[in-house]
Order: structure tokens, then C-alpha cells, then sequence
């Protein structure tokens, strides 16, 4: 079974990212040998249609399975149609997650669970920090 789990970094000890369309990575697990491949996530700066471009890509990844925090609708359809199971997965790594799924632990969804797009200041990974001033910029106020 090949297992697609959204990350915040490339790596089995990374924590589950959340959010589907917006996550920083996918990792992609073969769930019997724990063999995997890490790929960035391009949709994070999508004005709009991040979730169905993520999907496409998992889709193109031939998984069988997808574990996440929250899905939207068109996402969630797209890959349900083509037999993508989705589950899922909030707090802890993504070598929790696959154990969680190995155990038959993870509940498939029937329905999204998320409303999909999100306003600029709710998008995962998004958020503005304004910049530390430095001394120089200091005198010259």
C-alpha cells in the first residue's frame, strides 16, 4: 500500500501538516517496507486552487491512501473518486500517522471536513511577521 501523509518537512520524524492543499510536504510511504519519497509542495502559494492541484498531484503519485488534517471539498472529491481513501491525522509525525494507519486505527472520512478556502490570514504557513528593526534603523527614526 502506498500512503501519502502532508508533512511540514520531508523527513518520517516530521509532524503531520494539518492542512491538505496548503501543507509544506507530501511524504509518500510504501506502508510495508517504510521505504519513502519526500516531495515540496508547490500549491502553498496558490492564490486559489490549492487543494485541487495537491490532489492531482497525489493522484499522480498512484497512492492508495491519504493521511491529513482537513480536506476541502473538491480535494476530497477528486480523490475519493479515483478509490483514494482519506483519513484523518492530527497530532504527532508522520511515522505515527503510518502507524496509526498500519494498526487500522485512522477512521476513513465519508465527508470533507473542512470548508476548503481559507481567508489570506487563516492559510497555513502564511502568516506575516513583521521584521525585527536594527539599531541603524533606530537612529534614523
Amino acid at each position: 500500500m502506498k500512503v501519502c501523509v502532508t508533512a511540514m518537512s520531508a523527513s518520517l520524524d516530521a509532524p503531520v501538516d494539518p492542512h491538505f492543499g496548503r501543507c509544506l510536504y507530501f511524504v509518500i510511504v510504501d506502508a510495508d517496507s517504510m521505504e519513502f519519497d519526500s516531495f515540496r509542495n508547490t500549491t502553498t502559494s496558490a492564490s486559489n486552487g490549492a487543494g485541487v492541484q495537491a490532489a492531482q498531484f497525489v493522484i499522480s503519485k498512484g497512492v492508495d491512501a491519504l493521511i491529513t488534517g482537513s480536506i476541502g471539498s473538491k480535494a476530497f472529491s477528486m480523490l475519493t473518486s479515483k478509490g483514494i481513501d482519506v483519513l484523518p491525522f492530527i497530532k504527532g509525525s508522520v511515522a505515527d500517522a503510518l502507524r496509526a494507519y498500519r494498526e487500522n486505527a485512522l477512521e476513513k472520512l465519508e465527508t470533507p471536513n473542512s470548508p476548503g478556502a481559507h481567508s489570506l490570514r487563516e492559510q497555513n504557513h502564511m502568516y506575516w511577521k513583521p521584521r525585527e528593526r536594527t539599531s541603524s534603523e533606530d537612529n534614523h527614526s
